[in-house]
């Protein structure tokens, strides 16, 4: 919050207030805050105020509409280039350089390629998904204000809180790994420019303060400008580009088709296991949405960003696994360095230096459009004050949110100083996995539901189909989770055939209640069905070690929710009914309605 920024006091008022003073309605604003009181009263209502944020849903309208609660408006910079350039830039990063190797060696060997299509496929469905949505309600909040608009508050909150972890460990695991490709660059081994702190445990005593550094970097780009970090990271992934084209292109050369034999050596099972941990390199298109609100035409730039940067970013994806797995045995390559080892194998060692650097661009522009994307995020949570509306604030100078960036990074920036983070890149995928499948459910509700206008007997049908796929998608799941270790499709005969069937049946007996303005996902019902499916069935292939850990953190998160967040949320949603309402009555007093 900059010096004198105006504060709206919720009641068209406003009030200078000079550098960075907060008070307690900075964070508590609500009536059920006020007083010790009030809390108590609050806490009574509980269960009757969870049910009405469970049932109610937001309107497009709405979520448009909040965007006044950030005192000032983000500025419209970005085009549909922008956008692409920034999707490219928050997929193509660590991962490439590193989850190829690994997974090539243990779980699918050269058929790693077809894991890189089937994760592509399944983000490619869930972009479609986002595209209608970010065109027809292009704010700040990307997927939690979609499903604030079609599940409701709840489901909203949970699933943005997951994100918002992701968004935090994946930006301290990238920062991390930019530390150790610097170390390599400058003649290092990876540990060299950490400290090491005896008196903490083991997988925290690693203290990365370049790590800090790059945060802090990233934190002050992110504050000045959307539209420098959009040229920022335009220059390094075209930098990152050129370094790709080397390495396919080289590698290529040097490839020999004696590698690819055997092609699938772990089976279909290994494929798809490589899948679910390689869709984590897809997961950075996630934040390009949130930067709907700062695109000059939603409706054109919007499609085309989201849709062409996740094509281009598969066939990259594909390429660069296929020279890999060309160049040397799957058995031979390092799991931690792939590329640069396999460059030394055929005589080329002074090219690892180039792949590190090339590792380096990509690893900035992660760090940068993930950065913008997380404080979008918790902007747009914070203005329906979930969490506290002082993060919602936007400086009226550099058109950011400020509060919010700044404290995203600087957790960031704790956990990387600290913390080994490899035992939570499963738990990212199910983050992720997770949201991408509740967009889809809420793209189909959003098309065949219209609170008002839909009859009860296709709302009904509607739930009914509904449940009908998450069933069949969630017991193919279970089933392939529950056979790993045994070659067994019986179940799938039956599951499969359940889910085509509900699927027909929601696009044959129910009507659509709504059809996109601007731009619309194709093949609906088929799409989001399929979408969520794949999801669904990915999350199937992930240990049950991160699904403990991913129910401890949703736990923790409703916690928050049923003591700050449900009652901050509701009292927010109650004034600015109160206040909509007696705005309409004025109006009809004006033309003579209401004596």
């Amino acid at each position: 919050m900059g010096a004198g920024t105006k504060i709206n006091n919720g009641e068209g008022l406003t009030k200078k207030r000079r550098g960075w003073m907060c008070t307690k309605d900075d964070f508590l604003p609500e009536e059920s805050f006020q007083s010790w009181g009030n809390y108590a009263n609050a806490l009574k209502q509980t269960p009757a105020r969870l049910v009405d944020r469970i049932l109610t849903r937001s309107s497009g309208e709405e979520e448009l509409e909040v965007k006044a609660r950030s005192n000032n408006e983000m500025k419209r910079t970005l085009s549909w280039w922008d956008l692409m350039w920034f999707g490219m830039g928050a997929c193509i990063g660590a991962g490439i350089f590193v989850l190829t190797g690994l997974e090539a060696r243990n779980d699918a060997g050269p058929a790693v390629v077809l894991s890189y299509a089937v994760s592509g496929l399944s983000a490619l469905l869930s972009v479609f998904c986002y595209t209608e949505f970010a065109v027809e309600i292009p704010v700040a909040g990307g997927s939690f204000a979609y499903l604030r608009v079609e599940l409701g508050d709840f489901m909203a909150f949970i699933a943005a809180g997951n994100i918002l972890l992701e968004y935090i460990v994946s930006g301290a695991a990238v920062a991390r790994a930019w530390t150790s490709y610097f170390a390599t660059i400058c003649n290092h081994k990876p540990n060299q420019f950490r400290i090491l702190a005896h008196g903490l445990a083991d997988g925290y005593n690693q203290l990365d303060p370049i790590a800090v550094g790059v945060c802090i970097i990233t934190c002050v780009i992110c504050v000045l400008s959307t539209q420098g970090a959009s040229r920022i990271n335009y220059i390094t992934s075209i930098v990152h580009v050129l370094v790709i084209a080397f390495i396919i292109i080289c590698g290529l050369v040097k490839s020999d088709l004696k590698n690819y034999t055997p092609f699938i050596p772990y089976g279909p099972r290994g494929v798809f296991k490589a899948s679910a941990v390689l869709f984590f390199a897809y997961t950075g298109f996630d934040a390009v949405s949130t930067m709907a609100e700062e695109t000059k035409n939603p409706g054109r730039d919007i499609p085309i960003g989201l849709v062409g940067s996740i094509v281009i970013t598969t066939i990259i994806y594909c390429l660069m696994a296929v020279t890999l797995c060309l160049m040397q045995p799957y058995l031979d390559i390092d799991p931690d360095a792939p590329f640069s080892t396999a460059f030394q194998a055929v005589g080329w060692s002074w090219a690892q230096y180039l792949v590190a650097f090339g590792a380096l661009k990509g690893m900035t522009s992660v760090m940068l459009v993930n950065s913008v994307g997380q404080a979008r995020y918790l902007t747009h949570i914070a203005r329906t004050h979930m969490m506290p509306p002082w993060f919602a604030n936007v400086d009226p100078k550099t058109g950011t949110p400020i509060n919010a960036t700044v404290v995203l990074l600087a957790a960031t920036a704790v956990i990387a100083l600290f913390t080994e983070l490899d035992i939570l890149s499963n738990l990212l995928s199910i983050s992720t996995l997770l949201m991408f499948m509740l967009v889809a459910l809420a793209l189909l509700v959003r098309r065949y539901y219209v609170s008002g206008e839909t009859s009860n007997e296709n709302r009904n049908k509607l739930i009914g189909f509904l449940v009908l796929i998450l069933g069949s998608s969630t017991a193919t799941a279970a089933y392939w989770a529950a056979t790993m270790s045994q070659e067994s499709w019986i179940g799938y005969c039956v599951t499969v055939p359940v889910w085509v069937l509900s699927t027909a049946g929601l696009w044959f007996f129910v009507p659509q209640a709504r059809s996109p303005k601007l731009w619309g996902a194709p093949l609906v019902p088929w799409l989001p069905s399929a979408s969520m499916a794949i999801n669904i069935f990915l999350l199937g292939s992930i240990d049950k070690d991160s699904f403990i850990r991913f129910a401890i953190w949703s736990l923790l998160l409703f916690v928050y929710y049923l003591f700050f967040g449900l009652h901050a949320a509701f009292d927010t949603a109650k004034s600015y009914e109160l206040k909509a309402i007696q705005e309409g009555e004025i109006t009809k007093v004006e033309e003579g309605e209401v004596s």
